[in-house]
């Protein structure tokens, strides 16, 4: 899972895609591509690619899918960042206990 967060992550138009929902909330389609340069069915590719990472997801309100950011994810993902945050540091407690010894 964690792997699919950070791939999805890494690539500058998904992270694009997740700051405007960040910044403007639910957005159809249609508002999330004004201005890209890209089709609508690029944006639907990346955002399909982002609710497979658990960072988005959609409704249908009316005749419009909505798209907005899944908190979750982003949750999980800082755990596991804090998780491998807290190893370095012992692991660098460790160097610094055997280098003053």
């Amino acid at each position: 899972m964690h792997a699919d967060v950070f791939a999805a992550l890494g690539d500058e138009t998904r992270l694009g895609l997740i700051v405007r929902l960040s910044d403007g909330g639910p957005a159809s389609i249609a508002r999330l591509s004004e201005g890209t340069g890209m089709t609508r069915q690029a944006v639907t590719k990346h955002l399909n690619v982002l609710r497979h990472a658990r960072l988005a997801r959609h409704r249908r309100q009316g005749r419009e899918t909505l798209w907005d950011v899944a908190p979750e994810g982003f949750e999980a993902a800082r755990a596991f960042i804090d998780l491998v945050s807290r190893q370095w540091d012992a692991r660098l407690e460790t160097l610094r206990q055997f280098v003053e010894d």
